[in-house]
C-alpha cells in the first residue's frame, strides 16, 4: 500500500517538473513523457543549473517517458527532482501536495468494493468447481489403471523401442557435432596495419535464411561455427567501409586475419561532431560535408522509443551546443555519396549512475 502511494506522489512530482521546465523553455510538447532528444539534454542542463545535479538519459527513460514504472527512483534523484520544483526534499514535497493521500485513499475504496463483488461472485461457483474436480480426478484414476495394467510382453517391446529411438537420437546429435567446423577470424586497419579500436557488426548471409547478426568487440577475434563449406559475412562498421567477405570452408584457413578500409568521412564527422573548440568553424565543416538530403537519425536504448529523425540543421545545432551530453555522443553508422554524407546514425550513451 505504501509504495502504491509512492508511485502516486511521484505521479504529481512529475506533473510540477512539466510546470516549472515550460517557464522558461519550448519542448516540442508539453507533456514529459513525449519530450525527445534535445529537449532531454535541455531538461538536463536546466536541472544540473537549479540542483547541482545530472541525471542520465537512461533514467530519464525509466521514469519520465512511462505511464507507470514498478520502481520509483533512488532517494538523492527524488530530492535532487524535488528541489528542482521548489521544495527542500522528496519529504517536504510530499508534505505539500496533502492532495494526493485523498487520491489515493479514495482509489483504495474502490478497489475494495470491486473485490467484494469478485468474491460473491467466486463463491458461488466454489461448489459446481469441488464437484467437477472430483470427476476428473475419478477418470484419471482409471486411466491409470488401464496403464499399468500392460501385458509383460508388450511393456518389454515398448521399452525396447524407447530405447533404440534415444540411441539413434543421441547418435544424429553427436554426428552434427563431429561435422561443425570452426574458423577464427581478427580484423585490422588497412592503412595503419593495426588491430580496430571499435565495435564491429557481422552479419552472417544463408541462402533463403534471414541474416544473422554478431557483434565484435574491439581488439577481439570474430569466432564462428558451421557445418556449411561455404561462408558470407558482411563486416561493418562506424568507422570502416562495409566488406562483404566470402569463403570457401574446404580450402581456407580456419584462422585468418581480415583488413578493414578506414572511412575518411565517417572519421571526420565524429572529429567535428565531439570537438567544441571553434564552434563557427565546427558548424561550416559540418554542412560541407553532410548533404541536404542526408537522413539523420538519433537511436535510443529503448525498445517503445527507439529512434527519432533529425534533418541537417537540428543535428548540427545538437552537437554544436556545448552541453555535457555532447561527451556521449556516439556515431554508429554513416554513408556517402558523391563525396557527401547522407546517412547518419547516432546515439547518446547513458550514465547508469548519478553524478552529483
Amino acid at each position: 500500500m505504501f509504495e502504491k502511494i509512492e508511485h502516486l506522489y511521484f505521479k504529481t512530482l512529475k506533473s510540477n517538473i512539466e510546470q516549472v521546465f515550460l517557464l522558461n523553455n519550448t519542448p516540442s510538447s508539453k507533456k514529459i513523457s513525449e519530450w525527445k532528444g534535445i529537449d532531454i539534454i535541455y531538461f538536463q542542463e536546466d536541472l544540473r543549473k537549479k540542483t547541482k545535479v545530472s541525471i542520465s538519459e537512461k533514467s530519464f527513460y525509466n521514469y519520465f517517458k512511462r505511464e507507470s514504472c514498478e520502481k520509483l527512483p533512488r532517494i538523492d534523484i527524488l530530492n535532487a527532482l524535488s528541489q528542482y520544483v521548489g521544495c527542500e526534499s522528496w519529504v517536504d514535497f510530499k508534505k505539500n501536495n496533502p492532495q494526493v493521500e485523498k487520491e489515493f485513499q479514495l482509489h483504495q475504496k474502490i478497489q475494495e468494493e470491486r473485490a467484494n463483488s469478485r468474491e460473491k461472485t467466486e463463491k458461488s461457483t466454489q461448489s459446481e468447481s469441488v464437484l467437477q474436480n472430483n470427476t476428473n480426478e475419478n477418470q484419471l484414476v482409471d486411466q491409470k489403471s488401464k496403464i499399468f495394467n500392460i501385458p509383460k510382453k508388450n511393456f518389454f517391446i515398448t521399452t525396447g523401442v524407447m530405447s533404440i529411438l534415444l540411441i539413434l537420437t543421441l547418435f544424429f546429435v553427436f554426428k552434427n557435432q563431429f561435422l561443425m567446423k570452426k574458423v577464427t577470424y581478427t580484423f585490422t586497419d588497412a592503412d595503419r596495419n593495426s588491430s580496430i579500436n571499435n565495435m564491429l557488426s557481422v552479419r552472417i548471409l544463408k541462402e533463403n535464411e534471414s541474416p544473422i547478426s554478431f557483434k565484435v568487440k574491439p581488439n577481439e577475434p570474430f569466432i564462428y561455427k558451421t557445418k556449411s563449406s561455404t561462408l558470407r559475412m558482411v563486416v561493418s562498421s562506424p568507422f570502416y567501409k562495409t566488406d562483404t567477405i566470402d569463403r570457401n570452408l574446404e580450402k581456407s584457413k580456419n584462422v585468418e586475419n581480415i583488413e578493414l578500409k578506414p572511412n575518411d568521412y565517417a572519421i571526420m564527422l565524429h572529429y567535428y561532431s565531439k570537438s567544441i573548440r571553434n564552434v563557427k568553424k565546427k558548424r561550416n565543416k559540418l554542412n560541407r560535408i553532410i548533404s541536404k538530403e542526408a537522413l539523420i537519425y538519433q537511436v535510443y536504448d529503448n525498445e517503445k522509443y527507439g529512434v527519432e529523425i533529425l534533418d541537417k540543421q537540428k543535428y548540427i545545432n545538437l552537437v554544436t551546443t556545448p552541453t555535457t551530453s555532447l561527451k556521449n555522443l556516439e556515431v554508429i553508422d554513416t554513408q556517402m555519396k558523391n563525396g557527401k554524407i547522407t546517412l547518419i546514425k547516432f546515439k547518446i550513451k547513458s550514465d547508469d549512475d548519478l553524478t552529483l
